[in-house]
């Protein structure tokens, strides 16, 4: 039975690098569509509020479900959850920022706040990125090594867009 724990552990880990993958995609089309827009209207703003609620389900099922049990199984990576969890604070912040400029994007007859959109892409996509390869080194380590599987929480894995 180890091995399966084992076998089913190293699969989670692959999980949520291919989650992280899935996510770093949403945000390069977000940025190209908010470079290029072409379209009117509000598709820009309803890509980002989409984008916004992937992530804070994506973080909050690790908060709540993935980095638990792994602090439960792992005492010794309470420091490294408590770092993770705080940049998924930061993040959220991001967020709320984005999904405000998205709204007025919406609201706006004109081009409205897509370069300021820009910016925070760019920041929230170079913020992602290090939390991500930190996480992947981190985490995916913790469970790539006999962390037994359990009943992982299904958002951390999948989420709206993908």
């Amino acid at each position: 039975m180890a091995s399966q724990d084992g076998d089913r552990t190293v699969a989670l880990s692959r999980q949520l690098a291919l989650a992280h993958d899935e996510l770093r995609r949403l945000i390069k089309d977000l940025k190209a569509g908010a470079r290029h827009r072409r379209t009117g209207g509000d598709t820009l703003a309803t890509h980002c509020l989409a984008f916004c609620s992937a992530l804070e389900t994506h973080h909050r099922g690790e908060d709540d479900g993935l980095f638990a049990q792994l602090v439960r199984e792992r005492p010794e990576l309470a420091g490294t959850v408590a770092k993770l969890v705080e940049d998924h604070s930061l993040i959220s912040s991001i967020l709320t920022r984005l999904a405000e400029l998205a709204r007025q994007a919406a609201a706006a007859d004109g081009p409205g706040p897509d370069e300021a959109i820009g910016r925070e892409l760019d920041g929230l996509a170079a913020i992602m990125e290090s939390h991500f390869r930190y996480e992947e080194r981190t985490i995916s380590e913790a469970l790539d090594r006999t962390v037994p599987a359990g009943d992982w929480p299904a958002p951390v894995f999948r989420f709206a867009g993908s």
